[in-house]
């Protein structure tokens, strides 16, 4: 499954917690706050939120683009500290 991981994040010390994490899953660096990788199982998905909600505060923010969830794409993003969920149907 590809997932891009786009961030804005209030601190530089959470910058840094998260793009180790990133590492951690496999994630590359492509450019400043974006990260993506073709190798993240959907099983990981979960715990990848979690972690990243660990590591966060309600002044940052996260947003996961996965393709292909149920032949669809799924963009997730976490804001004020809540996971929201769009599906992008063809």
């Amino acid at each position: 499954m590809f997932v891009a991981v786009t961030f804005d994040l209030s601190e530089i010390e959470k910058k840094r917690g998260i793009e180790s994490l990133l590492r951690e899953y496999g994630f590359e660096k492509r450019h400043e706050g974006l990260w993506e990788t073709v190798k993240l199982k959907e099983r990981y998905l979960a715990r990848l939120k979690r972690d990243i909600d660990r590591l966060t505060d309600s002044y940052d923010n996260v947003r996961l683009y996965q393709y292909p969830i149920d032949g669809v794409l799924v963009v997730t993003g976490l804001q004020n500290k809540r996971w929201r969920r769009i599906v992008v149907r063809p």
